[in-house]
């Protein structure tokens, strides 16, 4: 160790530098993370007791030394500029530019303002969820197929010892249930937020998508009630002044419906979208059932509701004319500089 220390003494001495890069390269060498300097004083744990004394003079020696030469070398050659020293901070600079929201981000935004304009307020739950809240809670029998296995990611089966079964939320519908669970009417909400169906991943269809849903429950709510909030909120997002609800099945309402809003037939795309009919469905909606109310300790006797759900995913591709899902999860930035 100590001819090392020799050896490194002679070195330092004999150095000079041409520039700035040179005492750089100097430094580092020597009192870098990983320079010489370093590997000594690891060398130095190692040694005899005896002789720590002395070897570690000699390494401060060294190391003084080391700092003497760098001093001296930047006194005469300066010191190393950084890349931003002489720069004028205050100049102006070009135009940053600016990044863009995602369109299922904006078309949410848009839809939850609207309805909080009619005094809906949001709520949310969590992704992962139990059997009572995504299907029992409301009103989905054993054997409905929203259970199967070819529908709903299971996170966990029900166990022997009586744990219930845990999935991922195939809707926002669970949220419904804890509010109804948690809050006594009424009750005017809605939820915002990402679903998991177990589908084949296309241009129609992916395993992961956001809906909203929304929930009024109150004493004397009518289907009149639910008629003009869907109408409403169609005038105000899509400018279209035209509804018509048609019969359809939900476990979790009764009477359901399908709302669809007359999209016109002015242009090629108009035909394509609606098959050439003029109208366009844009969400499922109904009264809630009785059954659902009971079941989470409102008595339906007292209090009636509505409720409806759309897909924000179905909604933006209306809005901006896309015509593959896949477009709003591959994060291409020429796609989504469009919505600056």
């Amino acid at each position: 160790m100590q001819d090392k220390i020799n050896q490194y003494l002679a070195e330092v001495e004999a150095f000079s530098a041409s520039g700035n890069q040179d005492t750089e390269n100097f430094r580092i060498k020597f009192l870098g993370r990983k320079g010489l300097l370093n590997d000594l004083f690891e060398e130095f744990k190692t040694i005899s007791p005896d002789q720590k004394k002395v070897m570690g003079q000699e390494l401060n020696k060294l190391k003084n030394a080391v700092q003497q030469k760098i001093d001296s070398l930047q006194q005469s050659t300066g010191p190393v500029k950084s890349s931003q020293e002489g720069m004028d901070l205050t100049r102006p600079t070009g135009a940053v530019p600016y990044g863009s929201r995602h369109p299922l981000s904006i078309v949410r935004g848009e839809i939850l303002d609207i309805f909080s304009r009619i005094g809906f307020t949001v709520a949310d739950g969590p992704e992962i969820e139990d059997d009572w809240h995504v299907f029992s809670g409301l009103n989905f029998p054993p054997e409905h197929p929203a259970r199967d296995m070819q529908d709903t990611f299971f996170i966990r089966k029900k166990g022997d010892n009586g744990e219930d079964e845990m999935v991922l939320r195939t809707h926002t519908s669970s949220v419904q249930v804890r509010a109804m669970e948690n809050q006594k009417p009424p009750i005017r909400i809605v939820m915002p937020g990402r679903v998991y169906r177990n589908e084949a991943v296309s241009a129609r269809a992916h395993c992961q998508f956001h809906q909203i849903e929304g929930l009024y429950i109150d004493e004397g709510v009518s289907f009149a009630d639910m008629k003009q909030t869907l109408l409403y909120f169609t005038q105000e997002f899509f400018g279209k002044a035209k509804i018509r609800l048609r019969p359809s099945y939900f476990p979790f309402t009764e009477p359901s419906a399908e709302m669809d809003v007359y999209w016109g037939l002015q242009t090629e795309a108009d035909y394509r979208i609606t098959k050439g009919t003029g109208w366009l469905e844009i969400m499922g909606c109904g009264m809630v059932d009785p059954a659902v109310l009971s079941a989470s300790g409102i008595d339906p006797q007292k209090y009636s509701g509505f409720a409806f759900g759309m897909g924000i995913e179905r909604i933006t591709m209306l809005r901006y004319q896309i015509d593959d899902l896949r477009m709003f999860f591959e994060n291409d930035v020429r796609f989504l500089k469009q919505f600056s």
